[in-house]
């Protein structure tokens, strides 16, 4: 069985007669998660603007009048309506609005841009589909 606790003790687990205390939660390490992630899930809908985020992924639907963010991902199940500034877009769902990629944008096989798309560098796998106009990025200050 167990060491009977000393008298007035609390017990390791309330509720628990005679079991281990829960081991102590490690500190977070410096590093460990500066990055500022924003992971909209499949199923989830969100509505509204986003500053400040580094990286912004999209598995369920997000509708925004203006995301600024280092990273845009839109997977196969993600879709995105409105207006997006990023460094780098990967679309893998449904992009519907105007889309601003001052770096790389890729469209993936299973990708679909509506609208507007302005980029630096394109690239679009087999499969992968754009209805609207795509302009070129010129320049670094663009």
């Amino acid at each position: 069985m167990g060491v009977p606790p000393k008298p007035g003790a609390a017990p390791a687990r309330p509720g628990v007669p005679g079991a281990p205390a829960s081991p102590a939660r490690t500190p977070r390490v410096e590093g460990q998660a500066d990055r500022r992630t924003l992971i909209v899930g499949r199923g989830i809908s969100l509505q509204g603007t986003v500053a400040d985020a580094e990286r912004l992924v999209v598995d369920g639907t997000v509708e925004s009048q203006m995301i600024q963010a280092a990273e845009l991902s839109v997977t196969q199940t993600g879709v995105f309506r409105g207006e997006v500034q990023v460094e780098d877009a990967e679309i893998g769902g449904l992009f519907d609005g105007t889309l601003t990629a001052r770096g790389n944008l890729v469209i993936r096989s299973t990708g679909k841009v509506k609208g507007m798309a302005r980029y630096k560098k394109l690239s679009v796998e087999e499969g992968g589909q754009i209805v609207g106009s795509m302009e070129m990025l010129q320049g670094e200050g663009t």
